[in-house]
């Protein structure tokens, strides 16, 4: 790790560690928040370890910290704890952490935003990066700009590693007006080594800091914010002999269509492509947004030429579902929008477009060029290929190798070598995928004679060295290697009449139709030089690509070993001549990747030691919750859950029956917000409900526990997950004690018994033989865990162990009464509260249905997501045939409201049958005027409702059926269509002795023999019968 002292003048750094020199000079404190193999605080720490000083004289704390739940409140209490040294309260304090990080920081952040104006100076220099299983690792931006709009934060951006130092200078200045995050591409722009010539040293960081911190003092306090961060970026500007702006334009001078870009990758791309292309009378420009908070309207109005007919933004958005989903909108189309169509400015309002984009989709000058192409042509426009002329006038190496290769570490070595050369330029990259062939390695190598920004893979290679054979099986290794290029290829124990079966038959026939020289490496025809390959293929390739250096010094300190493998070149390098007939391979070959994903920024860990669980007394508990960092503790979403959980809250709670009905249904809503949660028509919800405070005290108070203890208990989900809680939180959230016992309860029970006669009693209600008794206490007196420890009490385990023989909280699901592609941030449910009267006379009540109806607007639930049979068909021309009592309508208040939005937007779509049943008209007609309202729109078709007790005679939604069974002939045969019931049980057999008159009625008149029932069961294999009872 180079000292603060060696950062100046042209150096060869990475984005990350000027980020570092930047927030180590600068700050008090450093609160990090890297993942273990992001290296965001390697720099920092090591330089606190040798007591560097900053700018204020003093050695920078560095805080490592645990990315989780509430992160971010050991910065909030520091910086506003009563004891903070007042004399400090200017210098910056400052956070390093991934995008990733940001969701579990936003409550923080937002405390901060408002506690600001008693609050030092705070900066966050974010590196865009997240994790998808399944994409892998990707640059994340949108999380950002969301909390930066969201909380009211500044936001500044790095286009490169360039001006990633200015950038980091400049957020950290403005700090000083508002909170503000600097973000820059955390997964490419952030590790690729390259030489930066103008790098400010130590003193000129701090002089700049001093000198424009003086300005920003005596700024005008009349200014608005973004009138003070227009002035501060003056200062900078006038202070560094720069010209840096809140949007900067790049290409033709009367453009018609003009890209916005944000981002490290994106505006590299964009300005060039855009320059490029103009330089051939392309009329196409690009705006790079450099200051994204506070959007300053004027100043992107400024940039914007007077002739753009056409404005598109490509925007990032969170996966492709949101890219393909027309109600998801970019954060930065929505800022562009917005300007656009409230000024005045230009004479004609140009289109405004959104082309969004996935957080794991990675850009090349081809797909930017794709972007202007088919926003220029007026039919179908298909992808161009694109390059960057002054990227291929430099030499570009790629090495391929598998991550446990005695060579793996030969590229940075090359890389080392190259960057001797005074008038190079040597960028080095390094890509992981740790999914192909359990571990793979890439390292990207370009030298330049000038500067250059090309924050992507090379594309067309002059030298490719292939370390591990296997790979050119599995990888389109051969693509990137350009025509007439060079490729090496690593074959030990090699022969020549074995070189057809060794190179796969793809990669023979692409060799040849490049006309690619091929070159094989064979270290073992030097024995002596086996624990030294990675030397050997050092040389090795140096002697392919760059026959020009002879001196071979910096890459081994043993002149020895250095000097046989440069012996041995001549015996272990060969030029292969490539047949002829390579070109005419045929036969069919598997598909090959282009590339690899990057989802890890190290080697693959081959070899993990298990970690054993165990149950802590309360001591180890507090410590763990004490010392988190210390501990390895976590807080966490309900980690023991097996579902993917989000926190959602309450928009609307409202009855839908009478206050002086006895049955409470209600409709409730939730604003989804920025949890990220989706779901689809048919699904439900699953709400993970809190037993009653109320009651949990109460128990408390019984049982003689401490409401505050800390207890650390094993998940029962996952018994590898330990959770820390106080025994009220737990009981209120964790645990089910005011639920239903099962058998093994009692059986448990009986071993913590001090009472014979209690002890006998709890082993017969755990047996056989105590069947009865068991189920007169669970049926009719409806005990709970609660009642039991009450009844039994002798039977006394203490709370580690009652929490281990007590069922844990289980979620609740319910049908969701809403469709998001008609409200994309909300989603519904309507339910009925659960209460009885038990044998002792006390008003009992379910459980999530309790907790639910008591939510007030602004309440924060924990939910998830369940998949259901209950999906529409496939056809939008399909008839549906909808039955559902009481809260059983849920389901099909979301498939109407999706045909309506179908019907709208001019679709055909198919009949819609809808029977509902319930007691009484005027009291339960759930959603009855929306049902009319869709009657009169013709969306629903036929509305046949049941109400059983308005009438002498009970009609119940059997009944409205078989009045209509025309209807459902029609509907339900002859057009194909499909029969969903939702609701109890009770109704099912009739409800089908009806749809099998239908199907014996349509079979005498069309003539042909069908068994109904049989029939039924085919029908339900088709997935047109569902039932969703219970």
């Amino acid at each position: 790790m180079p000292s603060l002292s060696s950062i100046s003048g042209p150096t060869y750094v990475t984005s990350q560690l000027l980020v570092q020199q930047t927030a180590y000079k600068l700050s008090d404190k450093i609160f990090s928040y890297s993942p273990d193999t992001f290296d965001l605080d390697v720099a920092v720490k090591e330089w606190a370890g040798a007591n560097e000083k900053n700018v204020h004289g003093e050695t920078t704390t560095v805080v490592p910290l645990q990315t989780r739940a509430g992160a971010g409140a050991f910065a909030l209490g520091y910086i506003f704890s009563k004891d903070f040294d007042l004399a400090k309260r200017h210098v910056p304090q400052t956070l390093l952490a991934p995008s990733l990080s940001l969701r579990h920081l936003r409550a923080s952040l937002d405390q901060l935003a408002l506690l600001y104006g008693v609050s030092s100076p705070f900066v966050a220099h974010v590196a865009a990066a997240d994790y998808n299983a399944q994409h892998g690792l990707g640059a994340d931006y949108a999380t950002a700009l969301h909390i930066a709009e969201d909380l009211g934060l500044a936001l500044v951006a790095s286009s490169s590693a360039y001006e990633v130092q200015h950038m980091s200078l400049l957020a950290t200045l403005l700090a000083s007006v508002l909170p503000t995050l600097h973000i820059y591409d955390g997964i490419r722009t952030a590790r690729e080594s390259l030489r930066v010539v103008d790098a400010l040293g130590e003193a000129h960081v701090a002089r700049v800091y001093a000198n424009v911190s003086k300005e920003a003092a005596a700024l005008n306090k009349r200014l608005d914010t973004a009138g003070k961060v227009v002035e501060l970026l003056k200062a900078f500007n006038n202070e560094l002999g720069t010209s840096y702006a809140p949007f900067e334009y790049h290409g033709h001078d009367a453009p018609e269509t003009v890209l916005v870009v944000f981002g490290s990758a994106e505006a590299q791309l964009a300005k060039q492509v855009a320059t490029a292309l103009a330089a051939e009378g392309k009329k196409v420009g690009t705006i790079v947004v450099r200051v994204y908070r506070p959007f300053v309207e004027e100043a992107f109005l400024e940039v914007l030429p007077a002739s753009v007919r056409q404005i598109a933004v490509l925007g990032q958005v969170a996966d492709a579902a949101s890219v393909e989903d027309a109600n998801v909108q970019s954060a930065l189309y929505s800022d562009v929008l917005t300007a656009v169509s409230f000024t005045e400015k230009l004479s004609q309002a140009p289109e405004v477009v959104d082309i969004r984009y996935a957080v794991t989709d990675a850009h090349t000058p081809s797909s930017i060029a794709s972007i202007f192409n088919k926003l220029t042509s007026k039919g179908e426009a298909a992808p161009v290929a694109f390059s960057l002329a002054a990227v291929e006038e430099a030499q570009q190496y790629v090495f391929w190798d598998v991550d446990n290769s005695s060579a793996v570490a030969s590229p940075v070595a090359v890389g080392k070598l190259l960057e001797t050369e005074q008038a190079s330029n040597v960028h080095v990259h390094q890509t992981y995928d740790n999914l192909v062939q359990g571990g793979v390695v890439r390292t990207d190598i370009r030298v330049s004679q000038k500067s250059i920004e090309a924050p992507y893979p090379v594309e067309n290679a002059d030298v490719v060295f292939v370390g591990e054979e296997k790979l050119l099986k599995e990888i389109a290794i051969v693509k990137g290697v350009k025509a007439g290029g060079k490729l090496i290829v690593r074959l030990p124990n090699f022969k020549e009449d074995e070189l057809e079966k060794r190179i796969p038959a793809a990669a023979q026939k692409e060799i040849q139709e490049k006309g690619v020289e091929l070159y094989v490496l064979d270290s073992s025809s030097s024995p002596a030089l086996e624990k030294e390959a990675g030397l050997l293929v050092e040389v090795a390739f140096l002697r392919v690509a760059r026959a020009d250096i002879t001196k071979f010094d910096s890459l081994s300190a043993d002149q020895t070993a250095l000097t046989e493998a440069v012996n041995a070149l001549d015996q272990s390098v060969r030029k292969v001549e490539v047949p002829a007939k390579w070109a005419e391979v045929e036969g069919a070959v598997a598909p090959l990747v282009d590339s690899v994903k990057p989802n890890s920024f190290v080697a693959f860990q081959k070899e993990e030691e298990e970690e054993t669980s165990s149950l802590e007394n309360w001591q180890s508990a507090a410590k763990g919750f004490a010392f988190k960092e210390a501990y390895g503790t976590q807080n966490q979403l309900r980690p023991d859950l097996t579902v993917k959980t989000y926190t959602i809250k309450v928009k609307e709670n409202r009855r839908l029956t009478p206050t002086n009905y006895d049955r409470n249904i209600f409709h409730i809503e939730f604003d989804l917000g920025d949890s990220g949660l989706t779901y689809n028509i048919g699904e439900a919800l699953g709400i993970h409900a809190d037993n009653d405070p109320e009651q949990v005290l109460q128990f408390i108070q019984a049982y003689g526990l401490n409401a505050d203890d800390l207890v650390q208990v094993p998940s029962r989900e996952d018994p590898a997950v330990l959770e820390t809680r106080t025994v009220y939180q737990s009981l209120v959230q964790n645990v089910d004690i005011l639920g239903k016992p099962p058998k093994r309860f009692f059986e448990s029970l009986a071993h913590f018994a001090t009472d014979e006669g209690e002890k006998k009693k709890l082993e017969l209600l755990g047996s056989k033989e105590g069947a009865d008794e068991f189920k007169r206490l669970i049926e009719e007196d409806t005990v709970t865990y609660v009642d039991v420890l009450d009844l039994f009490k002798s039977a006394h385990p203490d709370f580690n162990d009652l929490v281990r023989i007590v069922d844990p909280l289980k979620r609740r699901e319910y049908s969701i009464a809403s469709a998001q592609a008609i409200t994309p941030n909300s989603v519904t449910l309507m339910i009925v509260v659960v209460n009885w009267v038990d044998t002792k006379g006390r008003t009992r009540y379910g459980h999530a249905t309790r907790y639910l109806s008591g939510l007030a607007p602004g309440a924060t639930i924990t939910a998830s997501v369940k998949p259901s049979v209950m999906k529409l068909p496939v056809k939008d021309t399909a008839p549906l045939i909808m039955a559902g009592l009481g809260t059983g309508l849920a389901p099909f208040r979301a498939f109407v409201q999706y045909r309506a939005m179908q019907k709208a937007q001019g679709k055909e779509i198919g009949s819609i049958l809808l029977y509902l049943g319930s007691r009484h008209q005027r009291e339960e007609y759930l959603y009855g005027e929306e049902w009319e309202a869709y009657l009169d729109a013709g969306v629903i078709t036929l509305l046949g409702a049941a109400f059983s007790r308005d009438q002498p005679e009970k009609i119940y939604i059997q009944d409205r059926m078989r009045q209509t069974v025309t209807d459902i002939v029609k509907a339900y045969i002859q057009e194909e269509g499909s029969f969903y019931l939702c609701g109890p049980t009770w109704p099912v057999p009739d409800v089908t002795a009806v749809l099998e008159e239908a199907i014996a009625v349509e079979a005498q008149e069309s003539g042909r023999k069908v068994d109904p029932r049989k029939e039924i069961e085919r029908l339900k294999e088709a997935g047109r019968y569902v039932l969703e009872v219970y």
